[in-house]
């Protein structure tokens, strides 16, 4: 099965440097993949000159001539960049000639652009931010991870209906389990907001097993497969992690660069503290999913080096193969037919 992605060339922090090689290394692992690179042509044209003959049938270069910055509105970005390299790869997908975009661009211009151009799933009212977060039981999905500010418990339900599915298409997992963040175990704790989701989610066909703390994101029960959160609370949370992981890994190098004995501990315990730091390495768990879309969108950090974004792009490749897109729309119509069923039978 060839699938074909859409790469947002000049997105992120370092644009070509980071995302040409990062191309061309999943081009040479899956020989089942044809990539569409956007961007400035006369940028990219020298970069794959060699490739281009190489990967003649699978590789190719849409021009682009304009480029979201990191730091531009996202409505300025939708009004003003029509031809930028995130537009055009977003495009793409909506045209059907590629699977999937993936871009390490500006988030708020991705998810403006993404949700104009490729419009949501009947059903669902907003797109959420899903990423996979390494836990001491292996990993955990969690959404909404920033896709929005204040959501409804209904939106906190369709959060749920489309992450479920995801888990289940991607892991492989029959009736993943479904906790909602919360600050405590407790049936009376928690804001209007998430009591309402509770209840929605008790009535829902998933398997809903109740309000989870924070630490269940990276080391709770490895009972639950996918955590929900409205944005706001996702986000923080997602940026604790990723802080409280950095300070960690500064502290110890520290630690270890103190003195000679502790140089030679450091020598001592190298094997144990590599095989630490990639169980926990961010990189291999780069990339966030737009759920709710009518087409694939994965972001990738901004900052993403060739590793990091090679992730996000097989990301992409996971999500096109286990046909999650097709899944979640058929999923959330049938239970909108559902909820209409019972409506309609309350109203006998």
């Amino acid at each position: 099965m060839i699938l074909t992605l859409s790469i947002d060339a000049m997105g992120g922090d370092f644009g070509p440097v980071v995302t040409v090689p990062a191309a061309l290394e999943c081009l040479n692992k899956n020989p089942q993949l044809r990539l569409i690179l956007v961007g400035d042509e006369a940028v990219l044209q020298p970069l794959l000159a060699q490739a281009l003959v190489e990967f003649a049938d699978r590789l190719s270069i849409q021009h682009a001539s304009q480029c979201v910055a990191m730091d531009e509105s996202p409505s300025k970005a939708l009004k003003n960049k029509k031809d930028s390299s995130m537009r055009v790869a977003i495009n793409l997908v909506r045209d059907g000639i590629a699977d999937a975009c993936v871009s390490a661009g500006n988030t708020g211009a991705l998810m403006a652009t993404a949700r104009f151009v490729l419009k949501m799933i009947p059903g669902i009212d907003r797109p959420a931010i899903i990423s996979t977060l390494p836990s001491i039981y292996g990993h955990t999905h969690a959404l909404d991870l920033g896709g929005n500010v204040d959501s409804s418990a209904e939106h906190l339900l369709q959060f749920a209906i489309m992450g479920a599915e995801l888990v289940k298409a991607v892991d492989g997992k029959e009736n993943p389990t479904v906790g909602l963040l919360n600050i405590g175990q407790e049936d009376v704790k928690g804001n209007e907001q998430v009591k309402a989701a509770a209840k929605l989610l008790e009535k829902s066909h998933l398997n809903y097993i109740g309000y989870v703390e924070g630490d269940y994101l990276n080391a709770g029960s490895h009972a639950v497969d996918l955590i929900v959160a409205d944005g706001f609370v996702g986000n923080v949370a997602l940026k604790s992690i990723e802080g409280a992981a950095k300070m960690i890994g500064t502290s110890l190098k520290a630690a270890f660069n103190k003195n000679l004995f502790t140089r030679l501990a450091g020598l001592i315990a190298y094997p144990v503290l590599k095989s630490f730091k990639s169980s926990i390495d961010p990189r291999l768990y780069n990339g966030a999913s737009f759920l709710g879309l009518r087409g694939l969108v994965i972001k990738s950090h901004g900052g993403a080096d060739v590793l990091a974004f090679v992730t996000a792009i097989q990301l992409a490749e996971a999500e096109v193969s286990h046909n999650v897109l097709q899944k979640i729309a058929a999923q959330v119509e049938l239970i909108l037919k559902q909820r209409q069923g019972e409506w309609e039978h309350t109203q006998e």
